[in-house]
């Protein structure tokens, strides 16, 4: 009778060598304020996001005199029937898209490149461009199609607009739900698109490392791929064989039971 209370014993092993220890399931091992000490002597610098070609920009002017920054903000209008002036809605102001060549084209103003500029930067040309035209001008610039997309081991994978223009690989996790216990921490895959070029990087969430990345902050259109972990190939791959090997190991031991038993 002693022999049958082996199985339960048998499952278990076989339960937990399958399972992710804690140390690879919990982000940021060991970090404590020695760590945030030497962290904060890296992390000294405010993040700014940087303008791509395929940007879709809100660009509004303001000043003392309405009249004279009207012709910089070109109202954008439908017509309730084509040749007749009555609008279909209220009009809204015209957004500028980043052409492939990294230009926008400005009222009056014409072509301003603003490629690779951070958003105070932008705005700063902007302002340049238009002092020979207006005193005191003030730029208000505004991402209209800022976003990242997360896939793989996370609960909500999809593509997320991000509003505030400034978001990090946490951030964006924590908008996708979190990994799934099956997400790889170690690994983690940021795509970015940088001058037409890709770039590939992998992050380790089980250390402070990531806090002093350059990847820490995420660009618009960065893609995140958390892969997932041995337990998860495992489990996905073997289930069935698993099953069987439990089902025959109860069967064999179940015949054996029977025949030795008194």
């Amino acid at each position: 009778m002693k022999k049958i209370y082996f199985i339960p014993f048998v499952v278990l092993v076989l339960i937990f060598a399958g399972c992710a220890t804690q140390k690879d399931v919990a982000y940021f091992n060991g970090l404590n304020s020695n760590s945030a000490d030497s962290i904060n002597k890296k992390f000294n610098k405010i993040h700014e996001a940087r303008i791509c070609a395929g940007d879709m920009l809100s660009i509004t002017v303001t000043g003392l005199d309405p009249l004279a920054v009207a012709p910089f903000n070109l109202p954008l209008v439908s017509y309730a029937t084509p040749g007749t002036d009555q609008l279909y809605s209220a009009p809204t102001l015209q957004s500028y898209l980043v052409d492939i060549n990294g230009n926008i084209n400005f009222p009056v103003i014409g072509t301003i490149k603003l490629v690779g500029l951070s958003k105070s930067q932008a705005i700063k040309l902007i302002n340049d461009q238009l002092a020979p035209y207006l005193k005191n001008s003030i730029v208000t610039l505004q991402f209209l199609n800022y976003k990242v997309t997360v896939l793989g081991e996370v609960l909500r994978p999809g593509q997320y607009s991000i509003s505030n223009e400034r978001v990090t690989v946490l951030d964006a996790l924590g908008l996708a739900g979190d990994m799934t216990i099956y997400g790889k921490r170690n690994n983690v895959l940021i795509t970015r698109e940088n001058n037409g070029k890709l770039e590939f990087v992998r992050l380790n969430l089980n250390t402070d490392e990531v806090f002093t990345s350059p990847y820490y902050y995420l660009q618009q259109n960065d893609v995140i791929y958390v892969e997932p972990n041995s337990v998860k190939s495992v489990a996905s791959q073997n289930t069935s064989l698993y099953l069987s090997t439990l089902s025959t190991i109860a069967t064999v031991v179940a015949v054996i039971y029977s025949i030795t038993r008194p």
